[in-house]
């Protein structure tokens, strides 16, 4: 739905601006006069739930009766209608004036979300919300725009917030829809932003330039992926934050977007918390750049808390004998590792792993472990098992991890399709698998039926899985047209023979 463009705000609900109190006035004595305005305490409700009066005239009783009725729907009683009218006044003169005008205004209350009570409850401690032109005008947009808002928060925002920045509200929201902000998204982050500081605290300048500022960083993705960061002052949060990363970066501004595309949530951080992270990997070994270069494969590195977690992970990596160069090297494969919860998952892994024959707080421990994190403890343990169901061993499986650390973190299915294949279609030994572990790595459909069958099309027999695979395309191309370029002179040497 394209946005509506932007006029002025007080031109759409002048029907709803209740008449000054000279002309209720007037217009009461036009058309009731001599009579004067009857209170609502004059009416009652009989056993029946109709009004009654007492005695009184019926014009008179018709205004009192209607004014009562104008409320009878949110199913208040007498006194609690009257109590309001006594205290506002001005409410039962809108009544009386434009009866339309409020009717429609609780209607329209009702419809956008707030129930009975809470529409009480917001009169009562906003009486105004009925009465102000402003509000209604905040309350058409909501209701003609399809502005899904949650209750609690619709509302919170009618109570606390003065009718007089609703205009203003209005008009800042519709120049996020004028700059590509999706419309469908609106009502999520109305509800999860704090309006006040977001919107009503700040110009239509203010607004255009976080705007621009966060074009470079992908918007309006980033909004509609992390709307809080409208929260953020642009001057004392955002730029220093994002100005972090850039510095983080070596000055390389277009990576350090990369980053923040990838989590926005990283520019929630304050500056102290981000350099605090970055002191401690400095302490560990790592310079700035290499602690980047994880950021940019694992941005929720700055989330991990360095008592519960990094502490502990790293003096684990560090006894079983890596060094900051490996570390780095490490978490840039498995950065996994630092964040995953230690009872768990990686308890659970650990144990597979000594089961199968690994020593505790060794390198090879290390390794293993991090080709672990990228698969879950249920999968593991089915990996493991399907080896054993092919007669492999402890040992067996000790070994292909150490040569391929990655053979435990495949998807089980898909390794038995490709152990099915190697056993029924290539007619191979499933023991090959100890000295090439790294083919059930390979795309089953793309590389390895792919190549086997333009083998077998061409020279008539199965080499080896490793020179089958192993081999660049490139390479293997060329093998292939050297197989057609002696398949086709031995068929020519035949036919020269034949003749």
């Amino acid at each position: 739905m394209a946005p509506s463009p932007l006029r002025s705000p007080l031109s759409i609900f002048t029907n709803l601006i209740p008449p000054s109190p000279s002309f209720c006035h007037s217009y009461y004595l036009s058309v009731h006069s001599p009579i004067p305005r009857l209170p609502s305490s004059a009416l009652s409700l009989n056993s029946h739930g109709h009004l009654t009066a007492r005695c009184l005239p019926r014009t008179a009783l018709t205004d009192a009766a209607f004014t009562l009725s104008i409320f009878k729907k949110l199913s208040l009683d007498q006194n609690e209608v009257d109590a309001l009218l006594q205290r506002h006044p001005e409410i039962e003169s809108a009544a009386i004036a434009s009866p339309d005008s409020l009717r429609l205004r609780i209607d329209i209350l009702l419809s956008i979300g707030l129930s009975n009570s809470a529409l009480w409850r917001t009169i009562i401690k906003r009486p105004d919300i009925l009465t102000s032109p402003e509000a209604g005008l905040f309350l058409n947009f909501v209701h003609e725009d399809s502005v899904e808002l949650l209750p609690t928060k619709l509302e919170r925002l009618l109570i606390r917030t003065d009718p007089a920045l609703f205009p203003g509200l209005v008009m800042r929201t519709k120049l996020l829809l004028n700059h590509g902000f999706p419309h469908e998204k609106l009502g999520h982050l109305l509800n999860v932003v704090d309006i006040k500081r977001a919107f009503c605290e700040r110009t239509i300048e203010d607004i255009e330039e976080v705007i621009l500022f966060l074009q470079r960083y992908g918007w309006p993705d980033i909004i509609v992926r992390r709307p809080k960061l409208l929260n953020l002052d642009l001057h004392n949060q955002l730029i220093p934050r994002a100005q972090f990363f850039a510095d983080l970066a070596g000055g390389d501004e277009e990576s350090s977007a990369i980053l923040i595309r990838k989590l926005p949530a990283v520019l929630a951080y304050t500056v102290e918390h981000l350099q605090s992270h970055l002191e401690f990997w400095r302490s560990v070994g790592l310079s700035g750049e290499q602690v980047f270069k994880i950021a940019l494969v694992y941005p929720n590195i700055f989330s991990v808390s360095r008592e519960r977690k990094l502490t502990s992970r790293i003096e684990f990596l560090e006894q079983c004998g890596l060094n900051a160069e490996d570390i780095f090297k490490f978490l840039v494969k498995a950065p996994l590792f630092v964040s995953l919860s230690f009872e768990d998952n990686l308890a659970k892994k650990l144990v597979f792993l000594v089961k199968l024959g690994y020593v505790y707080r060794t390198r090879e421990m290390a390794l293993a472990v991090g080709a672990a994190t990228r698969t879950s403890s249920e999968n593991m343990q089915k990996v493991i098992g399907l080896f054993f169901s092919h007669g492999f061993s402890c040992e067996d499986v000790l070994a292909m991890s150490r040569k391929h650390p990655q053979v435990l973190q495949y998807n089980c299915e898909s390794l038995e399709k490709k152990m099915e294949f190697l056993i029924n279609d290539m007619q191979r030994d499933v023991g090959e698998l100890l000295n090439f572990p790294a083919f059930l790595g390979y795309k089953l459909d793309d590389r390895i039926k792919y190549r086997y069958e333009i083998q077998m099309a061409n020279k008539g027999k199965g080499s080896s899985i490793i020179h089958l695979l192993s081999v660049s395309d490139e390479s293997f191309y060329v093998k292939t047209n050297k197989w057609i370029e002696a398949v086709t002179d031995c068929n020519s040497d035949r036919a020269n023979l034949d003749n």
